[in-house]
């Protein structure tokens, strides 16, 4: 059994270093000393490095020896606990450690005359050179003289594949690669630093593949042929590494669960297994593996503690490759708890509070990252983000431009930037962002068409369309030709910027409601129209409208949910967010991942703020149904039946027929919250003092529920844009924006000109037409206008004769 050097000597050295006195400890001013020379780039000030210092000596409490200070077994631990990287504050240092490892052999072969001493000596100094971190680790390391001999044998073979495939037509390819970016953490610990910037795609359908396959087979086969188990799964272990370390994942999976097999309860093959299963883009088997080593190393002691952070991270990261984020929030959660210094741990926790929407909770964790860790680009654009989202937004430009600054290409800080500009009427900056993006990334057609956008804003309308005509060229979507057919109508109509508008834009004046009147009982309202158009909106980015309510309906049927008391007593099936997330991701089976994201954001702040209003992170989940009921999928008979059945599910209510009244008018004033922007919350809170005890119907609760002053009698309008807004009306185009008719047409019936649904909502006309009061008629179909307008031509024929 041998080791090459292992990772604490590098930490001796270090410790040796900053014992400026020798007394085997490091004090305030030895440790102070250590911080600033390991990070030289970064300034710290008194106050941040006393409260560095403070948060050491505090969490290292048992390894400090009075006034000597930190011993060098607890500047080990801070490094197993990944409160640095060795490695990197070893070359920051300036220190060599083969120098020293091989002063003395190198002195007797200069005694030697033999060249074979020399040689042998040479090839030692390059393996100690080009050994990895990971083979001298204490914890993660090569422990058997014969797995050296199987891992210098498969670096050889893996060189001879990387040689014989660069020479065939260069088949080796490389491409970006951002599966954990900027890991920021220990080398040993995390599996991004040892996966390059740029990610390589081998050739595996070639004979020198199948070459390389059957001699790994033989390797695999010495190690399975060990004097004992402990020895196999070192070299299986071993053989995982290289190749994870040589992005041949697929192979690197196969040793990992063969060492899984071998050890099951060893915390490391599922940790390495896990990794490889997420660079692989198999989200859901890289969960359960980190599940697994979770449970190996907490049932383990302290044995795995320094790991723990780690596999609450990548937990977490798997969880948002399947767009559970919230769930993830719990594990970075738990992650920055146990290692309160994992700078990446709070950013990531900062990033995914971000896309839920809860911005406040985000800023705290991105900013507390970047305290840490000053140079973090990814932090400083997320922070930015939150900030813009919180409306802070010249703070926000400033921290874009410091991720920037650190990182010149950094695509997202760029592409943000850009529609931060553009939120804020910029429009020639805006342009100026768009444009570096593109030259980080030729072919981002959102970048492309925000460009054409941004120089539209800016009264460049030539330049417009040629960026337009660049983005059509990258995607053929159909926003794209809505976009050329919009500046054609521009080019068409000419008119002068009003009310604030930007040049080239049709000028308009806003109708004061009482001046707006409809023609006939199927036109819709302006401020009808206005609220169905919110809903409508929500329904989208949840796609909730394409769940059907039914699966609501076996949700409550088929899975059990226990009964829980709050501080008032009152019996809730209640359940926590992570958990409602998982709820909904089978509800929204159909979204891809980043689409799911964007709709639990969107529920998250719409809903869930309402339902927890004291910021517990539990719901209830009977009246969480009820609420989402309404704008799910099938007929809005059936949609109030479930909503009413799902009141009925909760504990309180379980009769079987009839739901107390008080939960009924809750129920209606929680939906009026989510969905209609006029509910205050001084009306909900007027209920909870009531102690009405009679019981309500069905019957009864559909008069509560379709009241239209009281209850949600919009539903009707929303229905009728479910299924209509999708129509096109020919060639007709909106007086007001230019953009072509999509949903329901209103044509005033004296100057005859038509608007969409939009501009008819905020009660926009045309500025040319100047009226006493404005009469709409509403068409669903350009099929209806044409059939009104052969009955309007029958009537006046028969008026003629």
């Amino acid at each position: 059994m041998a080791t090459r050097g292992t990772r604490s000597e590098k930490v001796r050295r270090i410790f040796n270093q900053f014992d400026a006195n020798r007394d085997g400890g490091l004090n305030r001013e030895e440790m102070a000393s250590l911080v600033g020379a390991v990070n030289p780039r970064v300034k710290f000030s008194d106050e941040q490095i006393s409260a560095i210092l403070d948060e050491v000596f505090r969490t290292y409490g048992e390894f400090i020896d009075g006034d000597k200070g930190l011993t060098y077994e607890g500047l080990l631990r801070t490094y197993d606990d990944g409160a640095g990287d060795v490695d990197r504050d070893f070359d920051a240092l300036g220190l060599d450690l083969v120098a020293d490892a091989v002063k003395e052999p190198l002195a007797a072969s200069e005694a030697s005359s033999s060249s074979i001493v020399d040689e042998r000596m040479a090839v030692e100094t390059q393996k100690k050179q080009r050994t990895a971190a990971w083979a001298v680790s204490p914890n993660h390391g090569i422990v058997f003289d014969e797995t050296w001999k199987i891992v210098d044998d498969l670096e050889l073979l893996v060189k001879r594949l990387k040689t014989k495939q660069s020479k065939e037509g260069g088949k080796l390819k490389n491409d970006n690669f951002d599966a954990y970016s900027d890991a920021g953490w220990s080398r040993e610990l995390g599996p991004s630093s040892e996966i390059t910037e740029k990610r390589v795609f081998w050739e595996e359908s070639g004979h020198d593949y199948a070459v390389f396959l059957k001699e790994l087979g033989g390797l695999r086969g010495r190690a399975d042929g060990a004097r004992s188990r402990e020895e196999a799964f070192d070299g299986h272990m071993a053989i995982g590494r290289v190749l994870y370390e040589h992005q041949l994942f697929k192979e690197s999976l196969v040793s990992f669960k063969r060492a899984c097999e071998l050890q099951p309860v060893d915390v490391r093959p599922h940790f390495r297994a896990g990794n490889c299963l997420y660079v692989l883009g198999r989200y859901k088997e890289a969960k359960e593996e980190f599940l697994l080593a979770l449970e190996s190393a907490e049932a383990g002691g302290n044995q795995w503690a320094y790991l723990l952070p780690q596999i609450y991270v990548n937990l977490g990261i798997a969880l948002e490759g399947e767009g559970m984020v919230l769930s993830a929030c719990e594990y970075y959660r738990e992650a920055a708890i146990l290692c309160p210094t994992h700078f990446r741990a709070l950013k990531l926790l900062g990033s995914a509070l971000f896309g839920v929407g809860e911005y406040r909770a985000a800023v705290k964790a991105l900013e507390e990252a970047i305290f840490m860790k000053p140079d973090y680009a990814d932090a400083h654009c997320d922070l930015a983000s939150a900030l813009h989202a919180m409306g802070e937004d010249e703070r926000a430009i400033e921290v874009f431009q410091k991720a920037i600054d650190l990182k010149p290409g950094h695509v997202d800080a760029l592409y943000n930037l850009g529609g931060l500009y553009m939120d804020l009427g910029r429009f020639q900056r805006a342009s100026e962002m768009y444009t570096r993006v593109l030259g980080v990334w030729p072919n981002h057609w959102r970048a492309q068409l925000n460009k054409a956008v941004s120089l539209l804003g800016a009264g460049e309308t030539e330049e417009a369309k040629r960026a337009l005509k660049e983005a059509l060229k990258m995607t053929n979507r159909v926003e794209l030709h809505d976009a050329i057919s919009h500046l054609k109508q521009l080019q068409k109509k000419k008119t002068k910027a009003s009310n604030g508008g930007v040049p080239g834009e049709a000028s308009f004046v806003i109708i004061e409601p009482s001046k707006f009147k409809v023609v006939g009982d199927r036109t819709t309202g302006r401020q009808e129209l206005a609220t169905a158009l919110q809903i409508r909106a929500l329904q989208r980015v949840t796609r909730l409208s394409r769940c059907s309510v039914e699966l609501l309906k076996k949700e409550m049927s088929e899975r059990d949910v226990s009964v829980s008391y709050s501080g008032s007593g009152v019996p809730e099936k209640s359940i926590r967010k992570p958990n409602l997330e998982e709820i909904l991701r089978r509800l929204l089976s159909f979204l891809k991942p980043e689409t799911f994201q964007g709709a639990v954001k969107a529920i998250n702040e719409r809903i869930l703020s309402v339902l927890d209003e004291n910021g517990s992170g539990r719901l209830d989940l009977g009246m969480f149904y009820a609420i989402l009921a309404p704008i799910c999928g099938g007929p809005p008979d059936r949609r109030k039946r479930v909503a009413f059945d799902a009141l009925l599910w909760r504990p309180m209510n379980e009769d079987g027929a009839n739901i107390r009244k008080v939960d009924a008018t809750l129920y209606i004033k929680l939906l009026r919250a989510v969905y209609l922007p006029s509910q205050t919350v001084s009306e909900l809170m007027e209920v909870r003092g009531e102690s009405d005890t009679s019981m309500v119907s069905f019957s009864e609760f559909l008069v509560l529920f379709d009241d239209p002053d009281w209850g949600f009698g919009i539903m009707p309008t929303l229905a009728k844009l479910e299924t209509g807004d999708r129509n096109r009306h020919g060639n007709s185009v909106c007086s007001v924006c230019r953009y072509p008719i999509i949903g329901s047409r209103f044509k005033e019936t004296k100057s005859h000109f038509s608007v969409c649904n939009q501009c008819y909502s905020e009660g926009k006309v045309p500025s040319s037409f100047k009226q006493e009061e404005y009469r709409f008629k509403e068409y669903g179909s350009e099929g209806e206008a044409m059939k009104d307008k052969c009955t309007c031509f029958n009537l006046q024929s028969r008026n003629e004769q």
